[in-house]
């Protein structure tokens, strides 16, 4: 079995559409990253998963999609979508899907900004990450100091980050540079499990395990003055990037919801090409009901990265003589979303459902819901890369709004499974390697540093040229890292 690609640019790439294809497959790339996409179609390989190129092709087979399967630079396999896909739904005749979110529900990063330097920070680089492995909770079944019963929770997921700020983590202002505001409405808890909410009494305010970091990152290069500016960064000048999501609760939610939204699959008779492709009409019950609950997974997380936030501020300021409202939020963004949005299609606006799985939302310049110091020069994207490389701010542009929904790469993307960098290296050896390269790392589990070995991923500078010569995202600024610590 083979499949056509057709080349429309040297950074965008077309999957005709055939067959029971809804739409074309549309992909951000490269010559080599699609090289290596149709080598592992033909092979069947992707690390245990569906081949990213079938899962484009199986996207734009679900009823109602808009436009085109997207996949961002970072693409390789998921379950069902690919990671890095992009998929935009008509309200009246699509659907929503498991596979479109993930079970990291708005697994996110956010960043902030310091009046420290580079010079400041590189003879405390030890202490600094220390003091963040002791106050920040990380690693599998980690719990916070902030403990909850089911009716504050149920509060928490319909307000999000405004219910933690209220108890004390974290400043009024933190809200204004938050995607959402730091909540998306209509989320209802009462269409949460009981055991989704019990698996997150102790959970807000940690990193969890996984490629989840807090991380402290000096500005390497500016590329874009007037964006730097705006978003209040200059080159040598020291940010803390803060990645994780909903934890155990997003986890639990779709989890629940892949039995629910496979029954609702038959029920309503539409054929699904993978499991964890299962879904259901927008406007169905079970479909209201699954998007109601990954409001609430959407909310659990930025209140999460929220409660983090204070935590690091008050090991920073522990360490180095400055105030926490002297470290300010420059913005969070989601990944693992579906969101309600309004774009023009074919020269029609109107509202549409929008799947990001390991993507993330990219508004260019105008768009309201960029915060008014931004909005000139379009929202800020977060691109995690990786604790050995860089990673960058981008921003959203007019072109992305078009050709992509206002969407954006959300990190590196895996080159390699987990477990075949497990094989290839030992998480001890390569702290060592790292701290030898400036890099300070600490983690409660070496087998997990592993796993985020730098190698294991795409080349970031790479995946962030595509999206900036493809004109959809833009370049403001690389970071390189000076300590982290890992989930």
């Amino acid at each position: 079995m083979s499949i056509e690609i057709k080349k429309i640019t040297d950074y965008i790439w077309e999957v005709p559409k055939t067959g029971d294809m809804v739409v074309p497959g549309k992909i951000f790339a490269d010559e080599e990253i699609i090289g290596n996409l149709l080598k592992d179609y033909e092979a069947k390989k992707g690390g245990g998963f569906t081949p990213a190129l079938e899962q484009v092709t199986n996207v734009a087979r679900l009823p109602g999609i808009e436009k085109a399967s997207m996949a961002m630079a970072d693409i390789h396999p998921g379950y069902g979508f690919a990671i890095g896909g992009v998929g935009a739904f008509d309200l009246e005749k699509g659907v929503i899907s498991v596979a479109g979110v993930g079970f990291d529900i708005n697994c996110g990063v956010r960043v902030l900004k310091t009046p420290l330097e580079k010079k400041d920070v590189e003879g405390k680089k030890v202490e600094i990450a220390n003091q963040l492995f002791r106050d920040v909770p990380s690693g599998v079944g980690s719990t916070g100091d902030l403990r909850l019963r089911e009716d504050e929770i149920d509060e928490l997921l319909r307000r999000g980050s405004a219910y933690v700020i209220e108890k004390g983590f974290g400043l009024p202002e933190d809200l204004e540079y938050t995607e959402e505001n730091g909540a998306v409405p209509d989320a209802r808890p009462e269409n949460v499990s009981h055991r989704a909410k019990e698996r997150q009494f102790k959970q807000v305010g940690t990193l969890g395990s996984g490629n989840h970091y807090v991380e402290v990152q000096w500005v390497e290069e500016v590329y874009d003055p007037e964006a730097a500016e705006a978003y209040g960064i200059h080159k040598d000048q020291i940010l803390i990037a803060i990645h994780c999501g909903s934890r155990a609760l997003g986890h639990q939610i779709g989890t629940d919801y892949l039995k629910i939204l496979e029954e609702a699959s038959r029920k309503y008779g539409i054929p699904i090409r993978e499991r964890e492709l299962v879904c259901a009409p927008v406007k169905s019950k079970e479909g209201e009901r699954y998007f109601t609950a990954v409001n609430c997974g959407i909310n659990c997380a930025f209140a999460n990265r929220q409660t983090i936030t204070h935590l690091v501020r008050g090991a920073v300021t522990r360490i180095f003589d400055i105030r926490p409202e002297e470290i300010k939020l420059i913005y969070d963004v989601a990944h693992n979303t579906c969101k309600i949005e309004t774009h023009t299609i074919d020269g029609v606006t109107k509202k549409v459902l929008i799947h990001r799985k390991g993507a993330t939302r990219a508004f260019g310049p105008g768009r309201e819901e960029v915060p008014t110091r931004y909005r000139k020069v379009g929202q800020p994207l977060l691109v995690g890369g990786t604790m050995g490389t860089a990673s960058y701010i981008l921003r959203g542009t007019e072109k992305g709004m078009e050709e992509c929904f206002g969407s954006a790469v959300h990190g590196a993307g895996r080159a390699m499974s987990r477990m075949q960098a497990k094989r290839r290296w030992r998480g001890t050896e390569l702290m060592k390697e790292l701290e030898g390269k400036g890099i300070i790392i600490r983690s409660r589990s070496k087998s997990g540093v592993a796993e985020e070995a730098p190698l294991a991923y795409k080349d970031v500078h790479k995946v962030v040229d595509i999206m900036h010569k493809a004109g959809v995202n833009h370049k403001v600024a690389m970071m390189r890292p000076l300590a982290c610590v890992k989930g």
